[in-house]
């Protein structure tokens, strides 16, 4: 007899088959083995012939007056089931461990500033509750991450609304709101005023900032507020900014979400908000599947360290 395959050449065996087959190579006995898997003497038997035939015929057992003995096939068989039982058994308690956020992995990106506090709180949660999760992370700005999301490298993206990035695609979880503060050097004439100040007030100043085009940073506030800035100075990392703007270089906006690492001899004034915050900080998710537990996990852990540092930050 021809033995079932698929359309790959793989044999088409039950599990069930090969589970009453070396229980039968165990016990030498279809009898002893059905009162251990609570089957009668004929369904086991049954099963042990369907397995035969699906393999191609050859028996598996020479069947004796008192129990049975396995053939050279049955005791080549053997070390196969053994390992596809193996296999499933692992298939399973991995499975557990994912639902039970237990194992796994997660990948997630975040911009520059929410790793200066938000990020890093939150990770250190989860790998309080949840240290067998193998993660990686990555930095980089929000179109970027996006990009990464999108192609399956990443399973959640720390991003943020001043990328102009079509963020309408995927599932967001807000996070946070944040205002901004214009950074000043301790030797400015505004470095001593109270209250927010609205961005129209420095219009003239020269400017540091990551980018020479406000468009799709943080200086898109001072554009809706009516004013191009002058970019001086072009400095992508925040530690820089800083003493460009510490050295009198220019002034820089700085977010709240970095505010906390601000150097001391530089100042921070809040801007004015007209018309809501300056952005919104987002988890972004690929839309459609259900997200893995330890994407649920740390989503969880994310928002609880947001709304620590929205209290901070009020």
């Amino acid at each position: 007899m021809a033995a079932m395959t698929d359309q790959h050449g793989i044999p088409e065996v039950s599990t069930v088959w090969l589970r009453a087959f070396l229980e039968v190579a165990r016990q030498g006995s279809f009898t002893g083995a059905g009162r251990t898997l609570g089957w009668t003497q004929s369904a086991v038997s049954r099963q042990i012939s369907t397995l035969e035939g699906a393999l191609g015929g050859a028996p598996l057992f020479d069947r004796l007056p008192r129990g049975v003995r396995l053939t050279e096939a049955g005791r080549v068989l053997v070390p196969y089931a053994e390992t596809v039982g193996e296999s499933l058994h692992g298939a399973v308690r991995e499975l557990a461990a994912l639902r039970e956020v237990a194992g796994g992995r997660l990948r997630f990106g975040a911009f520059a500033t929410a790793d200066a506090g938000l990020v890093p709180r939150a990770l250190a949660g989860f790998r309080a509750r949840h240290p067998r999760v193998h993660v990686t992370r990555e930095e980089g700005f929000t179109p970027v991450l996006l990009d990464r999301l999108s192609a399956g490298h990443l399973d959640l993206a720390v991003v943020s609304t001043t990328g102009r990035a079509p963020l309408e695609t995927y599932a967001l979880h807000h996070l946070l709101d944040e205002s901004l503060y214009v950074a000043v050097p301790a030797s400015h004439p505004l470095a001593g005023h109270e209250g927010p100040v609205r961005l129209g007030r420095f219009a003239d100043a020269d400017w540091i900032s990551g980018s020479s085009h406000p468009e799709g940073t943080l200086l898109d506030a001072a554009l809706r507020q009516g004013f191009r800035p002058r970019v001086a100075h072009v400095v992508g990392e925040w530690t820089a900014k800083q003493g460009y703007v510490a050295a009198g270089l220019g002034v820089a906006l700085v977010p709240a979400l970095a505010a906390a690492s601000v150097r001391t001899d530089v100042r921070l004034l809040p801007v004015l908000d007209e018309g809501g915050p300056a952005r919104a900080v987002y988890a972004a998710t690929a839309r459609g599947p259900a997200l893995p537990p330890a994407v649920r996990e740390f989503l969880k852990v994310l928002r609880e360290a947001a709304v620590k540092m929205s209290g901070a930050m009020a």
